[in-house]
């Protein structure tokens, strides 16, 4: 085999080599939701669904209410700092956010939790969260998050504070 021919056969593997990391690429994305989604992994961001549940009028569980713009110049808050909920009782929040820049500024906001294990308890029925949220220039918005304390919540829990970022 002559150095050509050799050259030749080279450049076709290389070739197959990077169409086949282009088509691995491309099928990552989908690859990847499925995954998490079979996972329960990266879900923070995703309406949850509630069952009909009895309220749980015997205790009480205090939501602190806390926001947080990392690099956005946005003012976010929440218009109450903290409330008090009944496991099973549906209740709904509002954050004021307004956007400080001369052009429309688009972000998302990224729950957390505390203690961590709560998030599985407290349940967003709606949520800003859940989308990409655009402001105009100066715009001023009330967004809403309606939740539930699932009664399942361990009795030792008294507060969950909630963060957006």
């Amino acid at each position: 085999m002559n150095l050509e021919q050799a050259n030749r056969r080279l450049c076709m593997r290389l070739a197959v080599i990077a169409l086949g990391m282009f088509g691995f690429g491309f099928a990552l994305v989908p690859f990847y939701g499925q995954i998490c989604a079979a996972l329960g992994v990266n879900s923070l961001t995703q309406r949850d669904s509630v069952s009909n549940t009895q309220i749980d009028a015997s205790r009480t569980v205090t939501i602190e209410l806390d926001s947080n713009t990392r690099d956005l110049p946005w003012r976010f808050r929440p218009l109450v700092n903290h409330l008090q909920v009944h496991p099973g009782e549906l209740a709904t929040v509002e954050y004021e956010i307004v956007n400080q820049r001369a052009a429309p500024v688009t972000g998302q906001a990224v729950p957390s939790y505390g203690p961590q294990f709560a998030g599985e308890y407290f349940k967003k029925l709606e949520c800003f969260c859940f989308t990409q949220q655009t402001l105009a220039p100066g715009e001023t918005r009330r967004m809403p998050v309606t939740f539930v304390v699932d009664p399942k919540l361990p009795r030792d829990v008294n507060t969950i504070t909630v963060s957006y970022t």
